[in-house]
């Protein structure tokens, strides 16, 4: 299976040039899966909800969803694209897995980070797990890599790959998500924006280093810090469906449920 990432720079407010150059730096890539950053369409910095609002998408009435529907079907590739999401007067923090047949999947970010708060409402869907073509994909997005038992919980629904649209601007991910991998012997997909963010209320520079991640925890490869960057590299699903970590232990089978009885309870 081919699948990779595609870091770019989007422009705050510019949902239909940020579009237009994701197009068009995959026109001539053929791969089976790309991962896009999250909020790819809009830039990431909004002042409050009204803004968030402002520059969302209606997966029901968007020409710009629409056109990525219309790429995959016509390149025959899934895309998980992170944007904003309008349904009603809310917003969430989303990222769809879209395909030949159009929408597959819908995530809404459950852990919204620092002033997200203020922008979107909380992810209100659980974390699942959607095949295609007989491999398991999973998503979340960005801050979610804090809360190990979000890759847990997709693990343990056969997850092989994980994709993570992001915008990070802590330094700690990607390195952590290393961790992940070993933890939950799955792939990982992690696709970062670099540049600034100038608004108002501040800026945020992002930190870019997208990368691909082996189940136990092999760094395939990571992009540099402040640059475009397409890559796409050939793998094998299935790799993720042996949880040995050593001879006598498989790292799923051997959890003791009992003794986590308090994280039921918190």
């Amino acid at each position: 299976m081919k699948v990779g990432f595609y870091q770019f720079r989007p422009f705050f407010g510019k949902p239909e040039q940020n579009c237009k150059k994701i197009l068009s730096a995959l026109k001539d890539v053929e791969a089976d899966l790309i991962v896009l950053p999250e909020l790819a369409l809009s830039g990431y910095y909004f002042k409050d909800k009204t803004e968030s609002l402002k520059y969302a998408e209606d997966l029901e009435n968007s020409t710009i969803i629409d056109s990525i529907i219309s790429f995959a079907e016509y390149k025959n590739m899934h895309i998980v694209l992170g944007f904003a999401e309008k349904q009603g007067e809310q917003c969430f923090n989303s990222s769809a897995l879209i395909g030949p047949n159009g929408i597959e999947h819908v995530y809404r970010k459950v852990h919204l980070f620092n002033e997200e708060k203020f922008c979107f409402d909380p992810g209100n869907k659980p974390f699942v797990v959607n095949d295609i073509n007989g491999v398991k994909i999973g998503m979340m997005i960005c801050f979610d890599w804090v809360f190990p038992e979000v890759t847990r919980i997709l693990a343990l629904q056969g997850a092989q790959i994980i994709c993570q649209p992001s915008n990070l601007v802590l330094t700690f991910c990607q390195q952590t998500m290393l961790a992940r991998c070993i933890e939950n012997k799955v792939f990982a997909i992690t696709a970062n924006r670099y540049g600034v963010d100038k608004r108002p209320q501040g800026s945020l520079k992002f930190t870019g280093k997208s990368q691909i991640v082996a189940p136990g925890g092999k760094l395939l490869h990571r992009a540099v810090s402040q640059r475009d960057a397409l890559f796409v590299t050939e793998i094998d699903p299935d790799d993720a469906n042996n949880k040995m970590i050593t001879q006598h232990n498989d790292i799923l089978a051997d959890r003791r449920p009992e003794f986590y009885t308090l994280l039921n309870n918190k």
